[in-house]
């Protein structure tokens, strides 16, 4: 998708702080982050949500989350834990309409977010 903000970091347009990459998934540093380990895992193919996902993208979305898992090992969070999230719409506050998980990692997260 041209006009999209995740299709363009995955094409190189927009430079990123690259974390990991996979044959389908790309991780990147978020740019506000909200603990000290915050990276986006995104897929390379353009799918808007989790509410348009099929099963024509079985492949890319257990690749964010395989690629998540490496992502908490670089970042050294695996072994002390690390939160995954996926948000859904505006209420959610997803703000790029590209299907992409945060890894959150590196203090005690709270719950419920606050």
């Amino acid at each position: 998708m041209s006009d999209c903000l995740f299709c363009k970091i995955v094409a190189g347009e927009i430079p990123s702080s690259k974390v990991a990459e996979s044959d389908t998934a790309y991780a990147f540093d978020d740019i506000a982050p909200q603990a000290p380990v915050h990276v986006l895992v995104v897929p390379k193919q353009h799918i808007t949500s989790a509410d348009h996902v099929t099963t024509d993208h079985c492949c890319s979305v257990d690749d964010l989350v395989l690629l998540a898992q490496q992502v908490a090992d670089i970042k050294g969070v695996r072994a002390s834990g690390y939160r995954l999230v996926m948000n859904v719409g505006a209420d959610a506050q997803m703000t790029v309409p590209h299907l992409h998980l945060h890894v959150l990692g590196g203090r005690l997260l709270e719950w419920p977010p606050g």
